[in-house]
């Protein structure tokens, strides 16, 4: 008789990837599985490929043409250094952590699979239905989704440490500070290169563990080792070890991590009084923290034996259980009741070595250990004498604030709807052998104020912007307008400063793309009416990727999505492609390893061309006990100034600080890319000025750090503060650069400046300068008055001026009839050692956008004095000594502002003479406004007229009776 065991179906044999399946044998019913034919014919196919084809277009070109188009770029401008390090080291990165990833998830999930099937349990029970089904369901997901699912995991982890390339890389080339944190006695470039690159090893480790103890987890619940019983989570014994393993490795692992980044953290994170590790984290907290880590080593350890006993789940969580609970005992409570019980009741005594670490830290990260002292002594009052010794001083206070000025440019030299002015900028020019402080702004092109925005409107017609305004910081004309050195299209100057090459290829609002040269003719400036009514020109730089060929067009259509570039018959051989036309993006784009200022400034080089100067900094947020910024930073320094033609688009680098340790290693990274500041040239290296935002940070700083002892510092009795309210409103700190001569100095020269007062004062307690020209350049220098003298600050020159009758009715009288007086920032104005106060005023037609200069207060030592020039109104404070070298009168140029000396015989003095050609001026504008019927403003003029001649009567001596 024949066996019936012959027709019974066979037990699952284990062929490991054999037909793509996991459990081999046939499935339920014995029928051996065959090829389905295929549905698809021969034009399906066809439509299928086309359709994979189109989708590849749409997903992949677009990116392809990115990456394409920004190699191109980066070559253009010289630093495909830059582009190519990223990519090569992103994807060399990406492809070891995705491979180790994939190795270590894909070999666990196998290793899962082979337990299952020699489970010898499992082998008896094959021959049920049951299980047979369950079976070819695992076998048929394992062999279609395993690889492809360890593939997608890896990949998710090879992204984590592709993003983080710049951290193994720095850490790589690593350069030592050379200075050691004061606990563990580590060098502070371990905590600014090394700690990163650990915490990137963790966290990765950390994630493909956790992820391969996933996937395993799922295979042992859907083979069935996994269930839940009596709301109780069972684990058979064969996943007992295998789910052992990696949750006992991710145990330890964050008991590592709370050695090797958590006891770092301490020294540089907020703890009582300071930043950094305080009396409780050394004496409390860094014990735990090695405690923490050796009972994550034994609850892993425990987690082993567990499982070895069939044990896992209740080893599990006795052994997570038992890491939370001490975290929550040694981190937590013990540590605050230590604080509470033991340090709070002697806390300076505690906290005196950890406050003199803090104190020494802040100071070095943020450079303000180097800050020079200097006492002053403002017993005696300023004296007509004083301010006839200081012109240089006085000739160049800054009159004209940036927002009005901005403004007045705007109405008055935007020439053009389409041309703007984006920023008004400080700096300062050698005129006529005198270094004078000016302001200037660049006229850029606003596209987007196009009358008809076309393709070759936007694109090839319109590309640039022409020449600055520039004029100085001082002078005024007769009507409150500022004095223009560098004005109208194209740039005309009336003084040294010349512009050989006015156009402004590269800029602050240039944020699209221009083809040139093409045969379309380039809009330069407007000239007049009629047919001659434009200049064109045509682009003859070096910037830009050339776009000549298909290929090139096709590639930047691609990239702009624009298929104007390769429709277009305007294009030449010749014709260049310039895009990343904004200097800040441009720079930003060229080195993105560094921190940029937010004010670009533009400079007239001696040869005629504009150039712009970028402030790059290097920083971090592990510098060990140093004082951090709101947004964590706590090291900052400018090594880096880059400097960018407005035409050609050149970005140059330039090393300014060689000693600080992160440039240095990006020098290493980038060899070759920095420039010596040595060899920057001089016309350019004239205009260095030291950054802002620097500048800002330091001085904040310093109000708190100035206080080396302890013990001062904990009291904070000697606390200083940034003044507010420099327009009396409030507003903006001060924050001022000043043409001037230093007290103990020779020579005038450029500085950056803000004044102190004392916390919850308002008296003057300092001010701090940074100075920016010559072998100066960067010196930091604090000048302090004596803390038993009265000197009156901002606040109180406030309240001064608010008081005064003469002011307040002019304001008052000013502030109706449809004007509106707009109150200019209070300077600060040091004098040998003294302190003058400056205050404009503005006065703006109701909804009008032109303010005019009308009247400047003088304020010293509670005195108030107000003209409609600086000059008079030194004159009125300090009697006929005072004298200013400038005054720009109604009918343009400048004059002598004489003192109004009281019974002066002769001619009339140079006050006299602009007030009656201001009157002049008057007249004329309102009888043509008569003439006009514009009864408005000729109302207005002879209001002003009316107001001159006042001032003229109240100037103009009596005649002496004849005898």
């Amino acid at each position: 008789m024949p066996d019936d065991r012959e027709n019974e179906p066979r037990p699952p044999i284990f062929r490991p990837g054999a037909g793509g399946e996991v459990f081999g044998g046939p499935p339920p019913g014995g029928r051996a599985r065959g090829r389905r034919p295929t549905s698809f014919g021969a034009r399906p196919r066809l439509l299928f490929w086309l359709a994979l084809a189109v989708v590849l277009l749409l997903l992949v070109a677009p990116t392809a043409a990115l990456r394409l188009s920004d190699y191109l770029w980066y070559r253009e401008i010289g630093f495909e250094r830059v582009f190519l390090l990223k990519i090569v080291a992103q994807w060399t990165l990406g492809l070891l952590a995705g491979l180790a990833g994939f190795v270590s998830i894909w070999l666990g999930a196998r290793a899962a699979l082979r337990r299952l099937e020699r489970d010898p349990l499992r082998m008896l029970d094959r021959a049920s239905p049951r299980q047979q089904a369950r079976d070819a369901i695992l076998s048929r997901m394992a062999g279609i989704f395993l690889v492809p699912l360890c593939a997608l995991l890896a990949v998710f982890a090879a992204l984590l440490a592709a993003s983080e390339w710049r951290t193994l890389v720095q850490f790589y080339y690593r350069t030592p500070f050379g200075v050691a944190d004061p606990i563990m006695g580590r060098d502070i470039a371990w905590y600014v290169f090394t700690l990163p690159a650990l915490e990137l090893a963790l966290d990765y480790t950390s994630l493909v563990v956790f992820l391969g103890l996933a996937v395993t987890g799922a295979i042992f619940f859907a083979g069935g080792e996994i269930w839940r019983q009596d709301w109780r989570i069972r684990v058979g014994p064969v996943a007992q070890l295998q789910l052992a393993v990696p949750a006992a490795i991710l145990l330890a692992l964050a008991g590592l991590r709370a050695i090797l980044v958590g006891i770092p953290a301490l020294l540089y994170g907020p703890h009582g009084p300071l930043h950094g590790a305080s009396y409780t984290d050394i004496h409390v907290r860094i014990p735990a923290l090695y405690a923490l880590g050796a009972l994550a080593l034994a609850g892993a350890a425990w987690m082993i034996r567990g499982a070895a006993r069939d044990r896992l789940v209740a080893s599990a969580a006795v052994a997570y259980g038992a890491w939370i609970a001490g975290s929550a005992l040694l981190f937590g409570i013990v540590p605050a009741a230590f604080q509470r019980l033991v340090v709070q009741p002697n806390e300076l005594a505690r906290e005196t070595p950890q406050i003199r670490h803090h104190i020494a830290a802040t100071r070095a990260a943020w450079g303000i250990d180097r800050v020079v002292r200097r006492d002053l002594q403002p017993e005696r009052r300023l004296t007509a004498r004083d301010i006839e010794a200081n012109q240089a001083t006085i000739a160049n206070v800054r009159l004209w604030d940036r927002e009005p000025l901005l403004q007045t440019f705007g109405q008055i030299q935007a020439i053009r709807t389409y041309y703007d002015f984006v920023q008004v900028d400080d700096d300062r020019y050698r005129i006529d052998g005198e270094l004078r402080q000016v302001l200037l702004s660049a006229r850029e092109l606003n596209s987007a104020a196009l009358p008809t925005r076309t393709f070759i409107n936007e694109h090839l017609t319109f590309t640039h912007g022409m020449g600055v305004t520039l004029g100085p910081s001082n002078q005024v004309t007769g009507e409150g307008l500022p004095v223009l050195w560098v004005k109208d299209l194209p740039p005309e100057s009336s003084v040294g400063v010349q512009i050989t090459r006015p156009q402004l290829y590269f800029g602050e609002l240039s944020n699209d793309f221009v083809l040139a040269p093409s045969r379309q003719q380039e809009f330069d400036y407007p000239a007049g009416e009629g047919e001659e009514a434009s200049v064109y020109t045509r682009y003859d730089g070096d910037a830009g990727v050339p776009i000549g060929s298909f290929a090139r067009r096709l590639l930047f259509a691609l990239r702009f999505g624009s298929l104007n570039i390769l429709l277009s018959r305007d294009l030449t051989d010749s014709t260049r492609i310039l895009y990343h036309r904004d200097v800040a993006d441009r720079a930003a784009r060229a080195l993105p390893f560094l921190r940029f200022d937010g004010d670009p400034y533009l400079v007239v080089t001696d040869s005629g061309h504009l150039k712009w100067i970028l402030d790059a900094y290097t920083s971090t947020d592990r510098y060990p006990y140093a004082q951090p910024l709101t947004d964590g930073t706590n090291y900052m320094r400018n090594s880096v100034k880059v400097v960018i033609d407005a035409y050609h688009g050149d970005v140059t680098a330039w090393l300014a600080d060689p000693a600080d340790p992160m440039i240095r290693t990006l020098a290493r990274i980038y060899p070759g890319m920095l420039r010596p500041l040595g060899e920057m040239p001089a016309d350019l290296r004239a205009h260095l000025r030291y950054p802002e935002q620097l500048f800002r940070a330091q001085t904040a700083l310093y109000g708190t750090f100035h206080m080396t002892d302890a013990e001062t510092f904990y009291h904070r009795e000697d606390q200083w503060q940034i003044p507010a309210g420099a327009r009396g409103d409030g507003g903006e700190s001060f924050l001022r650069h000043i043409v001037m001569r230093l007290p103990g100095e020779a020579e005038p020269e450029f500085i950056l400046m803000r004044p102190f007062t004392p916390r919850q004062k308002d008296n003057l307690a300092a001010w701090m300068v940074a100075r920016n020209d010559g072998e100066h350049y960067g010196e930091l220098v604090v000048y302090r008055f004596p803390r038993q003298s009265l000197v009156f600050g901002p606040t109180q020159i406030v309240n001064r001026i608010n008081q005064d009758t003469e002011v307040a009715r002019q304001i008052s009288l000013w502030d109706q009839r449809g004007s509106e007086v707009v109150r200019g920032e209070l300077l600060v104005i040091p004098i040998e050692e003294s302190l003058l106060y400056v205050q404009p005023l503005y006065l703006r037609a109701q909804g009008g956008r032109i303010p005019e200069l009308k009247r400047v207060i003088v304020a010293h030592e509670g005195q108030v004095a107000m003209d409609s020039t600086l000059e008079l109104g030194l004159v009125r404070l300090f009697g006929g000594g005072a004298r200013a070298p400038r005054l720009e009168v109604a009918g343009g140029g400048t004059t002598d502002a004489a003192p109004r000396a009281a019974g002066a015989a002769g001619a009339p003095s140079a006050a006299v003479q602009a007030l009656l050609r201001q009157a002049a001026g008057h007249y004329d504008r309102a009888r043509a406004a008569q003439r006009a019927d514009d009864w408005a403003t000729y109302g207005e003029e002879m209001r002003r007229l009316g107001e001159v001649l006042r001032r003229l009567r109240a100037d103009t001596p009596e005649a002496a009776p004849p005898r």
